[in-house]
């Protein structure tokens, strides 16, 4: 199996002349889960896109086993935000988690039964394969985000990047994703998580990215999820957190 690290250097994005992240270096390894943690407008979306070629980039580079991800899209898989998804998009939860095999495919080259095995075998592992026929805007919000859960899996990549995925969803759903996701770490697999809740970071990460437009921290959530870290990628957000409960 290929596990594949990822190499960002001296990466900057700006949208109409405003920096959205300033020189971000980071080296991350496979068979981690790495959340990558920050305040609304520190960028974390950005840092994924920028990562994937989804968008311009001003400056710096990212290597994928040292090559483009142009050449290695087959072996990577995104899981947007809900938000960006049409969910009034005429398919069912089948057609989308079997979209996770076109990477697989060559123009015009058919759907086979391995492709449905393995599509089934993914809403399996998620436990939505009773729900394959139904619409997608039929679902609920953790049914949603196991359908594109089942559509990573689906792809067998070796690289995740996983923009939110707890938003929205109930307890259970989010204990089988995290259940999965550190299935896929122990099999070798390059995980990067976007997360909000500060609460449960300690619990889910192996890694962790303290990101506020700039790279506040990397490293051992253990020893780089500190309080003095949290204060320098929050700022006067702090205060709320402590409030709200998601810092202890």
């Amino acid at each position: 199996m290929n596990n594949i690290t990822i190499s960002v250097k001296g990466l900057s994005v700006s949208y109409e002349r405003k920096m959205v992240l300033s020189n971000i270096y980071l080296d991350l390894e496979a068979g981690k889960i790495c959340g990558v943690v920050g305040p609304n407008g520190a960028g974390k979306s950005t840092l994924f896109k920028a990562m994937l070629g989804l968008i311009n980039i001003n400056t710096g580079s990212v290597l994928f086993n040292g090559e483009d991800i142009k050449k290695q899209r087959k072996k990577v898989v995104y899981v947007p935000q809900k938000n960006d998804v049409d969910w009034q998009f005429p398919a069912t939860v089948f057609d989308i988690v079997m979209m996770g095999r076109y990477p697989h495919k060559k123009a015009f080259q058919r759907m086979n039964n391995e492709d449905r095995t393995i599509a089934m075998n993914a809403l399996n592992e998620v436990g939505i394969e009773e729900l394959k026929d139904r619409q997608i805007g039929e679902l609920s919000g953790g049914q949603q985000q196991r359908v594109f859960l089942a559509r990573a899996l689906c792809q067998e990549a070796d690289v995740f990047f996983l923009d939110e995925p707890f938003v929205g969803v109930d307890i259970t759903t989010e204990e089988k994703i995290i259940q999965i996701l550190k299935r896929l770490a122990n099999e070798g697999k390059t995980l990067l998580v976007v997360h909000h809740d500060l609460s449960t970071v300690n619990n889910y990460f192996d890694k962790v990215i303290l990101l506020n437009q700039r790279l506040v921290a990397y490293g051992d959530t253990e020893t780089t999820f500190t309080e003095e870290n949290i204060a320098k990628a929050y700022g006067g957000q702090l205060t709320i957190l402590h409030k709200t409960g998601m810092i202890e």
